[in-house]
């Protein structure tokens, strides 16, 4: 009899789940809470770690790339005055340079066309019981709900993720005192070509706009705050234009202000990790940002979120009779290497924001010494590159 999984969020976590579902045999049912699949999102990198995955999913070739030698980066200050900057696409692995959405599509298009996926819809409570977890669903275009069993309950819904919530309870999410604010631009910035990009960073802020070699870049704010749950009280341009208060923005930050507050459609929201004891209890397993966010900072989410779905089905299918032990397998497998990209994202915040004046000192530095030849051979050999090396790890074959 095939077994029936229902997958929540139709995000790259949750595509790829299904799409691995399918492959060994499942059912899978898609449920999303957006009346429609979202498109667009803001800049990831793609590691070896997702790209392994991706391949084995197939969808490596229609994920494709943004990176290559046409994009450049400068760092800016509040003047325009510029200076050569580093790439993301030039770290150790060489990360694919990448919109959210090229990826969603990429694992779309290999997605079978006949998995269902129901729109406007989310679960309000699990039951489980031996045979099957029992799931309510909500309609919410009609406000009609029903409930249904399967053999197994994947919650791929985000880091406020409802299964999270239903299943294992609420006290999970840990704040990093850190906001951020992201969009794609629809052109270039003003004096700036297609797949130019730049880094503004001050201590306990930044303004980052990521350069492709075929496309507008996609911008990020990043700043630091003692009370993130303030930061939801007014206007997210408003926190934005605050924190890079109270001195005068200067041309190239004023229009990224303005471009983040006329975009159609930006992120914001405050910096935090899933931190959990486990991932799965009984039929239902959490993955992707769900059950372990990384942040952006750690630059994994999108490979993680498809390595921990398609080492899951590998893991099902080797214990086709025994979900729990499937499962068990699988997150004794998955856990240590994302308790270290976790652990790793601390650090990695360096390269995308310094919280004060210490810590600005220090990347101003690193920043300089990355022009060096001599210096980026003898980083080759450092702890830090071999941290990096763990970010094209194939989790599959550890």
């Amino acid at each position: 009899m095939t077994k029936r999984a229902l997958v929540v969020g139709l995000g790259i976590t949750g595509i790829a789940t299904a799409v691995r579902l399918r492959q060994i045999g499942w059912e899978p049912v898609i449920v999303e809470r957006a009346p429609q699949r979202r498109s667009g999102g803001y800049f990831i990198m793609l590691f070896g770690t997702g790209a392994a995955a991706a391949r084995r999913l197939g969808a490596l070739d229609a994920i494709g790339t943004r990176s290559g030698p046409e994009a450049v980066a400068f760092a800016v200050d509040r003047d325009g005055n510029r200076a050569p900057a580093m790439l993301p696409s030039a770290l150790p692995g060489e990360p694919r340079m990448l919109l959210r959405g090229d990826v969603e599509q990429g694992l779309f298009s290999v997605l079978p066309s006949d998995v269902e996926i129901r729109y406007s819809t989310v679960p309000v409570h699990i039951r489980q019981d031996d045979a099957a977890a029992h799931v309510t669903l909500l309609d919410t275009a009609s406000g009609g709900t029903r409930t249904e069993r399967f053999d197994l309950v994947v919650g791929a819904d985000g880091m406020r993720s409802t299964v999270r919530t239903l299943a294992f309870g609420d006290q999970y999410l840990h704040p990093l005192n850190f906001m951020i604010g992201a969009t794609v631009l629809d052109r270039p910035l003003t004096g700036f070509g297609l797949s130019e990009g730049l880094w503004l960073a001050e201590p306990g802020r930044s303004a980052i706009a990521f350069s492709f070699t075929n496309h507008a870049p996609s911008v990020l704010f990043t700043y630091r705050t003692d009370d993130p749950d303030a930061q939801f009280e007014r206007a997210p341009i408003d926190n934005i234009r605050a924190a890079f208060g109270p001195g005068p923005a200067g041309p190239v930050l004023e229009e990224l202000f303005e471009r983040y507050e006329q975009a159609p459609d930006a992120l914001f929201d405050s910096v935090q990790q899933v931190r959990m004891p486990q991932w799965h209890r009984g039929r239902v397993v959490l993955a992707g940002d769900a059950a372990w966010c990384l942040t952006l900072y750690s630059g994994m989410g999108a490979s993680t979120g498809m390595a921990g779905a398609d080492l899951l089905g590998t893991m099902l299918e080797r214990h086709a009779d025994d979900i729990g032990t499937a499962l068990k397998a699988w997150e004794e497998r998955l856990r240590p290497y994302i308790q270290d990209q976790q652990t790793s994202a601390l650090t990695d915040r360096l390269l995308f924001i310094a919280k004060d004046e210490q810590e600005f000192a220090i990347r101003t530095q690193m920043m300089r010494m990355q022009a060096d030849p001599a210096f980026a051979a003898e980083m080759a050999n450092s702890p830090a590159a071999a941290g990096f090396a763990a970010k094209n790890l194939d989790i599959a074959a550890l």
